[in-house]
């Protein structure tokens, strides 16, 4: 004989699932998967595991999905971007203006509104900050030994050697990236990040090889 179900039983309360930490999937909010999504344009489920991952700091979850975006960023940099955009970004006060060619894989994405913001963005970056090098690997190799010479010798007069010395050059080349080379410098619309990472944040966002080419500024007066 089948057991009689007892109307009006308490059952028990659903428990809310929780993710390998401990962290409960419930007190993640909609209102924050929806923040981080803005921000990082990323799907609904990679920003909820994201929270969960980093305990719900939004900061700390935006920062976790930018390092992932660069690790699928490195794997499209071998594919051909032939397709792009050629923008043009002017100054406030008009003095200096600067023309950027930034490339992508597709036409489509070329048009989209994403990537002609970064385009635009790229262009303030050079008229502001005039850098001398789009990357690193673009620094001529004996421009950087002299730089290097340089740092080194300046190491020394200051009692340096050794690990010291070549961690004093090091930092100094930092520095000098930073100064020189435009992926490097901080973004002129967040300090806090560098240039590469706008870039990255879009590679990661569209799915496609993204490359700065090439730039020229012109400063009024300047020959």
């Amino acid at each position: 004989m089948a057991p009689v179900a007892v109307r009006g039983a308490a059952e028990p309360a659903p428990q809310p699932s929780e993710s390998e930490d401990g962290i409960s999937l419930m007190n993640i909010t909609a209102d924050a998967v929806k923040q981080l999504r803005e921000r990082t344009g990323a799907g609904m489920m990679e920003c909820k595991k994201a929270l969960v991952e980093t305990k719900g700091d939004l900061d700390a979850a935006a920062e976790l999905m930018r390092k992932q975006g660069l690790a699928k960023a490195d794997k499209k940099a071998a594919r051909v971007a032939a397709e792009g955009v050629v923008v043009i970004a002017k100054s406030a006060d008009g003095r200096t203006a600067a023309m950027v060619e930034i490339n992508c894989e597709t036409d489509f994405v070329a048009r989209t509104e994403d990537f002609k913001a970064l385009a635009h963005d790229v262009a303030l970056q050079v008229a502001a900050s005039d850098p001398r090098y789009v990357s690193r690997e673009d620094v001529p190799e004996d421009v950087l030994a002299a730089e290097r010479l340089a740092f080194l010798t300046k190491a020394r007069s200051e009692g340096k050697d050794g690990p010291a010395a070549a961690a004093a050059v090091e930092q100094e080349l930092a520095r000098f990236y930073e100064a020189v080379c435009l992926l490097d410098q901080p973004f002129i619309r967040e300090p806090a990040r560098k240039v590469n990472e706008r870039v990255q944040e879009v590679i990661a966002r569209t799915g496609e090889n993204i490359q700065v080419r090439r730039f020229a500024r012109f400063k009024l007066g300047e020959p």
